[in-house]
């Protein structure tokens, strides 16, 4: 069967978008898994799913997979690319789309610039909701293992839908992300693993972030990474309510007014190039 794709990526963070409205096609873990390779296959940090709507209200249903194969409740980059390939593929006319992702709907709005903002929902701090085995406070300590040493790291946590620990940091250059990243996203107190952002605070309004994702490993940019890093940082009077986020592939826009509100989420998508795939030929 020969599956049509595009290739897209916000800030570096690259996906495949599947339109399964047009292509109705079946897949499982092992099949993601050879399209995420990226010798044998197409190669990508996430895939995202465009499914017809099931229910009044919602445009579009969406759906995520890392590239390990595992679904996951959010991305906030990959927000932004599934509005734009939807309003450039004809698919709507819409240039503010209500969309049920698996952790709830979305709110995304195309701007005349093709920047996307996405409305990404409310932080949750409570540990329940990562679920994170802890009782409420505003920061955490966990001792893990990290290159056959011990070290004692502090991190704040939240939910984006998704789950975030967040760790701040003096110089981010100098920290040791793959290696912390995957000890503490492996760490048993986080039973359905959690992603890490590295967060370097250069002013109130201006950060630097690197994010070692669950089921990716370290991406260029993580939407929902910057969101929560902000929110924490907020909620730890150490930011202000809008701030730029430095990422590895580039800057992104958020702003919250705290409380019950929503993290607004402001940045670019694009698209790389189409193609077909036949994946009959590809093998895990």
């Amino acid at each position: 069967m020969l599956l049509p794709f595009t290739k897209m990526h916000g800030l570096g963070n690259d996906f495949i978008v599947l339109d399964l409205i047009s292509t109705p096609v079946e897949l499982n873990e092992a099949l993601i898994r050879s399209l995420s390779d990226r010798h044998f296959g197409i190669g990508f940090d996430q895939l995202l799913l465009i499914e017809a709507p099931t229910e009044p209200d919602i445009d579009f249903n969406y759906r995520i997979y890392n590239c390990d194969g595992t679904e996951v409740e959010h991305c906030g980059n990959g927000a932004r690319c599934f509005a734009r390939f939807v309003l450039d593929k004809g698919l709507t006319q819409q240039h503010t789309l209500n969309v049920k992702t698996k952790r709830g709907k979305i709110v995304l709005h195309v701007e005349d610039n093709g920047d996307v903002t996405v409305d990404m929902g409310a932080p949750d701090f409570a540990p329940s909701s990562l679920p994170f085995n802890a009782v409420a406070a505003q920061s955490y300590h966990r001792t893990i293992q990290v290159d056959d040493a011990y070290r004692e790291i502090e991190f704040y946590c939240a939910s984006m839908g998704n789950p975030h620990a967040v760790v701040v940091v003096d110089d981010l250059d100098a920290t040791p992300v793959k290696a912390i990243g995957a000890a503490l996203g492996a760490h048993p107190d986080f039973p359905q693993g959690v992603n890490v952002g590295f967060m370097e605070i250069l002013a109130r309004n201006t950060i630097k972030l690197r994010v070692f994702e669950r089921g990716a490993g370290e991406t260029l940019a993580c939407g929902t990474g910057a969101c929560a890093a902000v929110a924490c940082g907020r909620n730890a009077g150490l930011l202000d309510k809008q701030v730029r986020a430095h990422l590895t592939g580039g800057d992104l826009t958020l702003t919250w007014d705290g409380g019950d509100s929503s993290v607004l989420m402001h940045g670019p998508a694009v698209s790389v190039f189409e193609g077909l795939i036949d994946i009959n030929k590809i093998s895990d």
